[in-house]
């Protein structure tokens, strides 16, 4: 069964919105260690902490993003080399 792009867009939609609306200790996974290094630090080690967890999520979500491109884009290319053969206009 096929998805129509509309509800696709309004099933995405529907996510986000809930993923917004939820309580942000909900997303904490309350590691015990983080916390009490976290609350024994001064405000240089809690920077540093901050700053090591962008490093750890940037990346991975950039990569993500770009395989999801790539293959989206494959994909695409393949049903154009398709949608050509079966009109007669492949190689």
């Amino acid at each position: 069964m096929r998805i129509k792009r509309t509800q696709l867009l309004l099933g995405v939609a529907l996510v986000g919105v809930i993923a917004l609306t939820t309580p942000l200790p909900a997303y904490a996974q309350g590691c015990a260690l983080c916390y009490t290094q976290a609350a024994s630090a001064g405000g240089r080690m809690i920077q540093a902490l901050r700053s090591g967890i962008l490093i750890l999520i940037i990346p991975p979500t950039f990569m993500s993003v770009g395989m999801i491109f790539i293959v989206r884009h494959k994909r695409n290319q393949f049903k154009r080399s398709e949608a050509a053969d079966e009109a007669g206009q492949g190689w």
